[in-house]
């Protein structure tokens, strides 16, 4: 059986809208690049038409893996979030002890983590997703994350 993917309503309609460019816009792109390079000539030595297949393969396989995340999602109903403990879903609010600095954090499925976000995405399946969930305001938890073992704090939680 194929692995739930947790997704925010957010995080479902912009992947929807992904699929829906790959397959329309994005493969229409694609099928005018092959068109071009095809009017080059000689398809064994003409990089561009390679070039523009290997991109149609690229689109192609981008399309079936978001259908797949799309036909296992599982959709994080953000009005039941509990504000009490951390869940798929929850914007906390967390303190490095040791680095001595706070940062805030929405705590999303792996296909939506993204740390350049506003606030920081990351994944229930990263050290620090992971060592979050289940946790309370006030809670003190270990993680060890790549760079080694962090001591966090939770310091508010909400939706």
């Amino acid at each position: 059986m194929a692995e739930a993917v947790h997704l925010t309503p957010a995080g479902l309609k912009a992947l929807e809208e992904k699929l829906e460019y790959l397959k329309t816009t994005r493969r229409a792109e694609i099928a005018d690049d092959i068109a071009v390079a095809r009017s080059f000539g000689d398809l064994s030595e003409n990089a561009e038409y390679d070039a523009a297949k290997n991109e149609q393969a690229h689109n192609e396989l981008e399309i079936m893996e978001i259908e797949a995340m799309l036909k296992n999602a599982v959709i994080i109903d953000e009005s039941n979030i509990d504000s009490d403990t951390v869940s798929m879903g929850s914007l906390v609010r967390v303190k490095f002890l040791d680095m001595d600095f706070e940062d805030e954090y929405k705590l999303v499925g792996s296909a939506e983590a993204d740390m350049d976000a506003e606030p920081k995405r990351i994944s229930n399946d990263s050290p620090v997703g992971n060592g979050l969930l289940g946790k309370s305001v006030g809670d003190t938890v270990e993680i060890d994350a790549p760079g080694g073992l962090v001591r966090v704090q939770v310091v508010a939680i909400s939706r």
